[in-house]
């Protein structure tokens, strides 16, 4: 996730350098054609161009809203973990009774420890990939137990109810408290059903095609219909339309998957630490770990 409301003509450039060159290619061969085999044949009107990138930019902002829907909704979901999690820590460090047993504050530690194990894996699934940090708030038992699973966030959580069932049996919460920390255990598994569908739904690649097939034509035939009047300048003009609308769109693509690991995404690793380091403070856990850096002092992943 950025973290500047602005970009550098520098940083500008070094993002869209290489689109750049191929708009001016695209828009020099253009015009060297117009000049020197269409204009012969035919006038090109300036409506058509200008009907054409009308529809085009209703095209292009109806894929960027849905694309801005999906990262809206996956940050929404990803706050509410943030704000599940400090009171699923709260719960379990303040509601069990620990006059029961001797082993409830150990079952109610481990079971914090887990649901950070549990935020980790899950932000492994969604980036696709094998990262074990996940394993250090497991024991070795249960590490080896989930390793085997095709959902390994989905069974870390199956251990959480086994261990919230025991805490039951051991009347450490009474039928209030297990109703209430089991509704935030299917909360958990409500955040990561969610997550899952947004990574596994991919956004349908004919609307990413068919745009820019349409773009490079708009592109080219506003080209030919400058040529006609402004002569080489047509170039210039087009590499200038081509760029805002090749731009406008890339913007777009940049947030249809918000859990992968690029400057537009998620800070997925920046969430898991703070509600990592917010439940080891409450389990006066020291030393705790350092907040996650900026990429160069530019985006949190």
């Amino acid at each position: 996730m950025l973290l500047r409301d602005r970009l550098s003509l520098v940083e500008v450039f070094r993002i869209t350098w290489k689109l750049d060159i191929m708009i001016i290619l695209v828009c020099t061969l253009a015009y060297v054609a117009d000049t020197y085999w269409l204009k012969r044949h035919i006038s090109i009107p300036a409506s058509i161009t200008g009907v054409l990138g009308t529809a085009l930019a209703f095209f292009i902002g109806f894929n960027n809203n849905q694309a801005y829907d999906r990262w809206w909704e996956g940050r929404k979901i990803w706050g509410a973990l943030v704000n599940d999690s400090r009171s699923w820590a709260r719960n379990l460090l303040h509601y069990c009774d620990a006059s029961k047993a001797g082993e409830v504050p150990h079952i109610a530690r481990r079971m914090i420890f887990r649901h950070i194990a549990f935020l980790y894996a899950l932000k492994a699934t969604l980036r696709k990939t094998t990262d074990p940090y996940y394993e250090g708030y497991l024991s070795k038992k249960e590490a080896e137990d989930v390793s085997g699973s095709r959902n390994i966030p989905n069974a870390i959580l199956d251990i959480q109810a086994a261990d919230l069932q025991q805490l039951r049996m051991l009347g450490a919460v009474d039928g209030f408290c297990f109703r209430e920390l089991n509704t935030m255990l299917a909360a958990h598994c409500n955040h990561m059903g969610a997550s899952e569908r947004i990574r596994n739904t991919i956004y349908p690649p004919s609307y990413l095609f068919f745009t820019r097939v349409f773009i490079w034509f708009f592109v080219i035939l506003n080209t030919f219909m400058l040529a006609e009047s402004i002569g080489f300048w047509s170039v210039i003009f087009g590499w200038a339309v081509g760029f805002v609308f090749h731009v406008t769109h890339q913007n777009g693509n940049a947030l249809m998957n918000p859990f992968e690991q690029n400057p537009m995404s998620l800070p997925l690793d920046s969430i898991s630490r703070t509600i990592e380091i917010n439940l080891l403070e409450m389990l006066g856990h020291q030393p705790l770990p350092s907040p996650v850096e900026p990429v160069g002092k530019q985006y949190l992943l």
